[in-house]
């Protein structure tokens, strides 16, 4: 049977960790695998917790990234220690049931390469569920994303898909644009999305907003094609409102109010300027930083145990 690596994105999670790593080794037990768990950089003890773990498990890897670099871009941190030939994406939070992970194997074990959870009633906030629902909608106007088919932090995929994520190299991470790009062969399996142990969700709605940008600035220029046709509309309109500025003021003179038409006109053309401009910028602006080669994380320290000693699994890459 092959072996399964199961990468497991940590933040702020030291409390309620230990049981969801303690569930994922009681479904996996009669099967080989390994456990890659990555701190985001927490502020709490988590990475702790994780080299505790990794100590006294063979079968855990601890990673600890030395800045936060988000969910996507710890999960790729995570893939360059794999060495499954089966790659399982989860929560910490106990919200992705580990008893659900032979679900989604057997989802990428026939024609299709990569199988999302599909949750038949999700237990995030609304603020969360409202985020998804925005996502999954822009997801399918910019980067092509198939109607039927739901994201999920919880996912499997074979070997060749995740070696082929590997070769994105540019600092802004978005998983499910390379998949996109990677393969057609997507499915959903449908699970029981559970309550988050303790605590609250690690997203913002800052850290929503970047990687929002993230995937569609990275993988799209449709933006770019929206701002123009916005462009337009707003220029056809602004050209119209002159016709009839002039119409009305041989049809009428003295009643048409000059200064009001003109700051209306002025508005509008300036604020889609500096709309069309921003993104531009932000297009010009991530080029550079990937131009200048910007890493996507920055491995701090690794812990694992082998023949009762530690190694730095970074002397094997």
């Amino acid at each position: 049977m092959s072996k399964v690596s199961i990468i497991i994105p940590c933040y702020c999670s030291s409390s309620f960790l230990p049981g969801v790593v303690s569930r994922v080794a009681a479904v996996m037990d009669r099967q080989d695998y390994e456990i890659v768990l990555v701190n985001d950089c927490s502020p709490d003890n988590t990475f702790d917790v994780i080299s505790s773990l990794a100590r006294n498990d063979s079968h855990i890897i601890g990673i600890n990234l030395a800045h936060n670099a988000g969910q996507h871009a710890a999960i790729f941190a995570g893939f360059h220690y794999a060495t499954g030939e089966e790659i399982v994406c989860m929560d910490d939070d106990g919200q992705t049931p580990p008893d659900e992970i032979p679900a989604l194997l057997e989802g990428i074990r026939g024609e299709h390469d990569v199988a999302y959870a599909r949750y038949q009633t999700k237990k995030h906030s609304a603020f969360r569920n409202f985020g998804s629902y925005i996502n999954d909608v822009m997801a399918c106007i910019l980067i092509g994303k198939p109607k039927d088919l739901f994201l999920s932090s919880f996912f499997a995929m074979k070997r060749y898909v995740m070696d082929e994520l590997l070769c994105y190299e540019n600092p802004f991470v978005y998983l499910p644009g390379l998949v996109l790009r990677t393969t057609s062969h997507l499915c959903n399996v449908d699970i029981t999305h559970k309550e988050r142990l303790s605590g609250n969700s690690g997203y913002t709605f800052k850290k929503l907003l970047g990687l929002w940008l993230n995937g569609f600035t990275a993988f799209s220029v449709k933006p770019l094609r929206i701002a123009d046709f916005l462009g337009s509309i707003v220029a056809g309109m602004g050209f119209l409102y002159l016709i009839y500025t002039l119409v009305m003021y041989f049809l009428r003179p003295g009643q048409v109010a000059g200064w009001n038409s003109l700051m209306a006109v002025l508005l509008i053309l300036g604020g889609s300027i500096m709309l069309m401009l921003g993104m531009i910028g932000e297009y010009l602006g991530r080029t550079y930083i990937s131009i200048n080669k910007a890493p996507q994380f920055v491995i701090r320290e690794t812990v694992h145990m082998e023949n009762d000693e530690y190694r730095d699994l970074r002397e094997e890459k």
